[in-house]
């Protein structure tokens, strides 16, 4: 990353500021040029007619000598440093006052043209090459008698406006490079709060992504850039637990298909060559079949929470009686219940009652919950089935009087292939994987599912779906 973004930023940084230093210099020089043209030829054209409107009239009455006009003109040589001429109307030189770089001026001016300015109040030239450099000129009649008798003639050299640009330009060039060096604290911000973090982010992405996600990044910030580290670091913990739950997952898939179909692997061996006599093949057999229908059974139950981990599982809703439903599983249960002298009690809320949910996956709920129910129940015990309507939900209760789920295992049942201890004993067939299937088919729908178990008491599973 040094070599590509933190390199990029700082490629950036100078070609930046080689380009302000550019467009300053260029744009001062000709924005600034223009306007100091105009301001300082409108400064001498006021003058200019100040003086020559009220002061060198009284020359021509003779009210001043020509040295009170000469002083006048040094005067204002002196303000503008120029070059001022007084002229008759016929060009011909009267005073003159001349700062110490400019010409002497001639004694009487070729082909003198007060209008040859036209409708400007300035023009630059060198003045019928009077000068050796262009000069801003501009010209004011001297009013006596309701008519020009002289002229007031005013030159400054342009460059006296360049250096004033000059000047501007160097301020602002000083001050874009003091600027140009503060903004060198962006750099160092970003060095500090943008490209050290993502190096971190960076490297913990390279350690994650070499199967090293107990790598943590340090979170020193609250912002973006915590936020995300926090978020990374989340992550890892998920992808461990995940990986951790792959591990497990795989381990129980193993061990649960290695059990039976070691057995059923020893059994016909036994039974091929001998070592089980053909008189008990029969008890074998039943022995074998038990065993492949638990295979089954777990085959199934794999293939029902693939479907579920999918998550692209479309729900064929529809609007049905729980109550016929409920009835129907009950039944299906009636020879085991019979064996184990246990009772299923109904109790509805009304005589039929509907809900919008898939048929296919609450069938499926029930008889796991069912199942369950009855598989660790006590002989000569019920089972109890309750339906109640609330708001525009239905909820359905399957409650038993068993052994009951110990409390540190509430939060575990719905784990894939997790048993309790206390039901080791009794769930011989069991894949532990019920309890997750019907949590999955009824978050699938939207709705809740929750457990209330007491140890040596019973246990109670209510879930929620929406009325039809």
């Amino acid at each position: 990353m040094r070599s590509t973004l933190y390199l990029k930023f700082a490629i950036i940084y100078i070609i930046f500021g080689f380009l302000s230093l550019f467009t300053v210099a260029t744009l001062t020089y000709n924005l600034t040029g223009s306007p100091l043209e105009t301001h300082v030829a409108t400064s001498m054209y006021k003058e200019a007619n100040l003086v020559a409107g009220s002061y060198l009239p009284s020359y021509f009455s003779e009210q001043l000598t020509t040295s009170d006009v000469h002083l006048q003109l040094i005067g204002m040589m002196n303000q503008l440093d120029a070059s001022v001429w007084f002229v008759d109307k016929e060009g011909d030189m009267l005073s003159s006052a001349a700062a110490d770089n400019y010409p002497s001026s001639p004694s009487m001016i070729e082909e003198f043209n007060p209008a040859e300015s036209g409708s400007k109040q300035y023009q630059i030239g060198n003045y019928h090459d009077y000068f050796e450099e262009d000069v801003i000129t501009v010209i004011a009649p001297v009013i006596d008698g309701y008519s020009p008798s002289g002229y007031l003639l005013i030159h400054k050299y342009v460059s006296d406006i360049n250096e004033v640009q000059y000047i501007l330009l160097r301020a602002a060039m000083i001050t874009l490079i003091v600027i140009y060096l503060l903004s060198f604290m962006i750099l160092l911000a970003f060095q500090f709060f943008v490209y050290r973090p993502l190096h971190k982010i960076t490297e913990a992405a390279t350690q994650y992504a070499s199967g090293n996600l107990d790598y943590e990044i340090p979170v020193d910030t609250e912002d973006e850039m915590g936020y995300l580290s926090a978020s990374l670091n989340y992550m890892s913990s998920q992808l461990r637990d995940m990986e951790d739950y792959q591990k497990k997952f795989v381990a129980n898939v193993s061990h649960d298909f290695r059990s039976p179909l070691t057995s059923i692997k020893g059994y016909v061996e036994a039974m091929v060559d001998g070592t089980i006599p053909s008189e008990l093949h029969e008890k074998y057999l039943k022995i074998i079949l038990f065993e492949t229908e638990r295979l089954t059974d777990l085959t199934q139950d794999l293939l029902a929470l693939n479907e579920f981990d999918t998550k692209n599982l479309l729900l064929n809703k529809e609007v049905f009686d729980i109550h016929e439903m409920i009835k129907n599983v009950a039944a299906s249960f009636e020879g085991t219940c019979t064996q184990k002298k246990i009772s299923i009690e109904l109790i509805f809320a009304a005589k039929s009652l509907n809900v919008n949910a898939d048929k296919r996956k609450i069938q499926q709920v029930l008889y796991n919950l069912l199942d369950n129910a009855i598989k660790f129940s006590e002989p000569d015990s019920a089972v109890t089935i309750e339906t109640t309507e609330r708001g525009d939900k239905v909820y359905t209760s399957v409650k038993d009087d068993g052994i009951g789920i110990p409390r540190g295992s509430l939060n575990k049942i719905w784990e894939r292939f997790y048993k309790s201890d206390l039901s080791r004993g009794k769930d011989k067939k069991g894949t532990g994987l019920g309890l997750a299937i019907v949590k999955e088919a009824i978050q699938a729908h939207g709705e809740n599912i929750n457990v209330v178990s007491t140890e040596g008491v019973g246990t109670e599973f209510i879930f929620s779906l929406p009325k039809g």
